[in-house]
């Protein structure tokens, strides 16, 4: 793989993400749809009167991923904190929208891991 700068590494958004349910994707092998919360997102926003407001609301995220291959019961996923990348385009998977990407390592013998976070850390929590 090239080299890249730190610049290019810093575009990479990384959070926690605290996955809430599991579900096999049907006629795959191989794909699980996640819903990820990776907590709340705040943005100011005018009211009729043009005032400005805070509104607070949750981050939760449909992620399509490859793993299921690496699991005999899925749901043991639920509630986990893992790692992801969050500022992926969306990405259009068997007809579903996967809005971001899990982060894991494996070899060819079938080692496997999940990049999992202190369970201590919030959901949302970005590396830096």
């Amino acid at each position: 793989m090239p080299k890249i700068s730190i610049d290019d590494f810093a575009k990479v958004e990384l959070a926690v993400g605290k996955i809430l349910s599991v579900e096999k994707v049907p006629d795959a092998d191989k794909l699980l749809k996640l819903s990820v919360d990776f907590g709340e997102i705040k943005k100011l926003e005018k009211d009729e009167e043009g005032n400005e407001k805070e509104v607070v609301s949750q981050d939760i995220r449909q992620i399509v991923s490859g793993i299921a291959l690496y699991f005999e019961d899925y749901s043991v996923l639920v509630n986990k904190k893992v790692m992801f990348v969050v500022n992926l385009e969306p990405r259009t998977i068997r007809g579903l929208e996967s809005n971001g990407m899990i982060l894991a390592v494996s070899n060819e013998s079938g080692e496997f891991s999940l990049l999992y976070p202190d369970q201590k850390v919030s959901r949302g929590l970005r590396a830096k």
